[in-house]
């Protein structure tokens, strides 16, 4: 690919920096960004067509850049294939003095809001933008909190309080102006209304706001306002040991458990070139699939009960139960359990683990039949759903829809398929899909992951490796106790790696897996320290309700509630 550039395209202004993920990384110039980005996803064979993601990272305080372009901030792009099955990261140079880009909204429509969150978290202006507004924070927020001068802690400022004056300020930021919002209040002949949904409505599952411009029950547009759940998920990883860090990735998306510490502790694992045991990587996906059973039960119960169906959510929430005594049984927690370490699993399989979980996939199957005379086979669910909300492979890629959402379109792909991690090369699944992207067949496909999450759960129950739980690596957090009782130099070691966490050599490392609601994925930049020195979570949810717009308009009031539903996210997910 490079080499195409510098044939195709004339690019000579490059670096080529090695990363741990072994993802092909460039840096290009200022002027050079649109040219490379527009022949990477129009021009190029087997393009790059989805914005998988686009970050920045404050660069000022970083040690260890020998051989990169010299830098105070930098922006990230990072692209994916799904023909050549690949991805290419862009990066590009920026000084302080000149904290400016062109925008991409117009290459890819998704970069919309990654480019707000940018410039609400740095302060990187996009030139272009239709939109450049804080996304993130409230709109009277001073400053730009990930840069590494912001505090990071409300104790590091001064005591909180709020004169008359401010208050009407802050008053007045919450008004609603339609015209802010790029919407009209009339046209030649209608009068529009305009409708706040949220951000206390239920069925936006949280704090989340819409605002609906409406001719008379028809939705002539739909903005989502989110920033309500924020709670600096990437800065706190900032003041946190590597080991530290993992129950918070926990309550990232608060419905996938532990299935959102394993991009971490792998990003972690690659930095620091551990090897996990086998019966580990099993066990990690035997514990991943149970908690994507977990979200997607509770999605199905709430997705009936959302369009009018009470009686579902009842009995799918007695079959989470058993899923969360399981868990409970393994890892001593439920919902977040943070079971995953560096290096492993915090514990072995307890004894008569199997019973329990034999039993389980033995009774589920028939459960989920049931489920689908309840409810996929109901009229009056196929009638409010069948048809609602729909869009199709090509919008979903230009929208950066992946998982189920994207699935429902037709597109085969998933990443434990595509790309295998911890193990899923050896398991025999699915991947289920659907045809209409709609509202329907976004359940369609979750219902289905459910039975093969099953299928892959008995595999693990079938053919769990004998062996470690954990690497005997030094970087291994926290070592296995056991050895601390061999020498005093391997208990200073334990307690130095649990206090402080362990020393990461410096270096990048973006892995992802195939999350409960799409691609999830951990970028770490390590300095060489026991903390992370840039943290970037990519969630699915964000981009995923970035396509609200593009489902709703034409619809009813109604219809939101059903689309709404067939997202799957989660509020902690979008917002951090």
């Amino acid at each position: 690919m490079v080499r195409d550039l510098a044939e195709q395209k004339g690019i000579r202004d490059f670096t080529i920096q090695p990363t741990c993920d072994g993802i092909t990384t460039i840096w290009v110039s200022r002027q050079d960004l649109r040219t490379v980005l527009n022949y990477l996803k129009r021009e190029a064979a087997s393009p790059y067509t989805l914005l998988f993601d686009l970050a920045a990272i404050d660069e000022r305080q970083r040690i260890h850049r020998q051989g990169l372009p010299d830098s105070d901030f930098s922006v990230i792009y990072h692209l994916l294939s799904f023909e050549r099955n690949e991805d290419i990261r862009i990066k590009v140079a920026l000084s302080e003095a000149s904290l400016s880009l062109p925008t991409i909204c117009d290459i890819w429509p998704s970069a919309n809001w990654y480019e707000r969150e940018a410039w609400d978290m740095f302060g990187i202006v996009f030139e272009g933008h239709p939109h450049l507004r804080r996304i993130l924070m409230p709109p009277t927020w001073q400053g730009h909190p990930l840069r590494k001068d912001h505090y990071a802690r409300a104790t590091e400022m001064e005591a909180f309080s709020l004169p008359d004056e401010r208050q009407e300020i802050e008053q007045d930021a919450l008004r609603f102006v339609p015209e802010d919002w790029g919407m009209r209040r009339h046209s030649e002949d209608t009068d529009f209304m305009f409708l706040n949904m949220g951000p206390n409505h239920p069925s936006v599952h949280g704090a989340f706001r819409i605002a609906l411009q409406l001719d008379g029950e028809e939705i002539i547009d739909a903005l989502p306002d989110i920033g309500y759940h924020h709670r600096g998920a990437e800065k706190m990883a900032e003041r946190q040991s590597w080991h530290t860090y993992i129950p918070y990735t926990d309550r990232v998306d608060y419905l996938g458990g532990s299935l959102n510490n394993l991009p971490y502790v792998l990003a972690v694992e690659r930095l620091a070139g551990i090897e996990v045991p086998d019966r580990a990587k099993v066990i990690r996906v035997m514990i991943s699939e149970f908690y994507r059973l977990a979200s997607h039960l509770l999605f199905y119960g709430t997705y009936a009960q959302d369009v009018g169906q009470m009686s579902p959510i009842f009995y799918m929430f007695i079959d989470r139960e058993k899923v969360f005594d399981i868990l409970e049984s393994i890892s001593g927690a439920r919902m977040h359990s943070s079971y995953f370490r560096i290096g492993g699993v915090a514990l072995d399989l307890p004894h008569g683990w199997d019973k329990r979980v034999r039993e389980f996939v033995d009774y589920l199957p028939a459960r989920l039949d049931q489920y689908d005379k309840m409810v996929m086979n109901n009229g009056i669910l196929k009638r409010r759903t069948q048809g609602v909300g729909s869009y199709t492979t090509a919008e979903a890629i230009e929208w950066s829809a992946t998982g189920p959402n994207l699935r429902a379109t037709g597109l085969a792909w998933d990443y434990r398929k595509a790309r295998p991690y911890s193990g899923y090369e050896d398991f025999e699944f699915e991947i289920p899909t659907a045809t209409h992207g709609d509202c329907y067949d976004r359940c369609l496909v979750r219902v289905e992951e459910m039975r093969q999450s099953v299928r892959i759960i008995r595999q693990c129950l079938d053919n769990m490796p004998e062996g470690p739980f954990k690497a005997y690596h030094p970087l291994t957090t926290p070592p296995p106790k056991a050895r601390t009782l061999h020498d005093i130099e391997t208990l200073i070691q334990h307690f130095l790696n649990v206090s402080w966490g362990p020393v990461i050599p410096p270096g990048e490392a973006c892995i992802t897996v195939e999350a409960t609601k799409g691609l999830n994925g951990y970028y770490l930049t390590s300095d060489g320290g026991t903390l992370s020195y840039r943290t970037r979570i990519r969630t699915p949810s964000f981009p995923h309700l970035q396509m609200i717009p593009l489902m709703s308009r034409g619809m009813m009031v109604a219809d939101m509630i059903a689309i709404l539903a067939s997202i799957d996210f989660v509020m902690a997910d979008v917002d951090r």
